[in-house]
């Protein structure tokens, strides 16, 4: 599903024009991300899942064409975990 076939649906579930559900959906996506950039970011949505911020460590890695091995740095990165209803 696209983010256009994305609002659509929740236009037509929610009664409303597509122009609304678009900044619904903007302005949802705004806020997770906002609270993803801070330190110890998490967003739960009972019944849905949990989005976490998780720091990954500076790793050595391996170049699959060549095999030579190369430096992967440290970086923060997304999870999401799915609630029972998703599951």
């Amino acid at each position: 599903m696209t983010k256009a076939e994305l609002v659509e649906a929740m236009a037509k579930d929610a009664g409303i024009s597509k122009v609304a559900a678009a900044k619904a959906l903007q302005s949802f996506m705004d806020g997770v991300i906002k609270t993803l950039k801070k330190k110890d970011g998490k967003v739960t949505l009972v019944g849905f899942g949990t989005f976490t911020k998780v720091n990954r460590k500076a790793r050595t890695g391996r170049n699959p064409q060549t095999g030579a091995p190369i430096k992967i740095k440290a970086r923060s990165v997304v999870k999401f975990k799915p609630g029972k209803e998703l599951k």
